[in-house]
């Protein structure tokens, strides 16, 4: 009977620590994920988008590769019909140029977007609520291709009704065949 209680118990901490190990790595690894590691220490940044594409909230933020923060919140300004993303940057990183730009990009070939901080030459800094003038908006994958596609028929139905008569290929002369008798 011992022996039985003894695996039964050691069977079940395993299977908690499974599970225990399974939903830090989900929280770890999602955008939006409870994060144990942070300094609550920050400031925000706003930015105004043309287009955020698929940008969620929480999604990171960074410089040269660093996340430097996330993404708190995406409104939509009704005056100037554009996005308005707010950041929340990491106090540690408070020396950005007040002429950066700020891009939309995509975490590899099928990855969730996320801001990518270009540094400016500018002499002074970015403060808290400080807005980046410079933007550039989400690549847009379906807008591309409905514009090749665009382009294509355009250029096809040019290229058919653009030819004259003289262009037309000649149509083959008939052969003769003669007759035996």
């Amino acid at each position: 009977m011992r022996k039985s209680t003894t695996l039964n118990l050691g069977t079940g901490t395993f299977v908690l620590l499974g599970f225990a190990a399974l939903l830090f790595l989900t929280t770890q690894t999602t955008s939006r994920g409870i994060n144990f590691f942070t300094n609550s220490a920050h400031y925000g940044l706003i930015a105004k988008f043309d287009n955020v594409g698929d940008l969620k909230v929480g999604a990171p933020v960074s410089m040269s590769g660093v996340e430097m923060g996330r993404v708190m919140k995406i409104g939509f300004d009704s005056k100037e019909y554009k996005a308005v993303v707010t950041m929340r940057i990491d106090s540690r990183f408070n020396q950005i140029p007040t002429d950066s730009d700020a891009a939309i990009y995509t975490q590899g070939l099928l990855g969730g977007k996320f801001i990518g901080l270009t540094a400016g030459g500018a002499e002074t800094y970015l403060k808290d609520k400080d807005q980046i003038e410079f933007t550039q908006s989400a690549f847009v994958l379906e807008t591309l291709i409905g514009q090749v596609l665009a382009n294509f028929v355009k250029s096809s139905g040019q290229s058919d009704s653009g030819k004259s008569k003289s262009d037309a290929p000649a149509a083959p002369e008939p052969k003769h065949s003669e007759k035996t008798k």
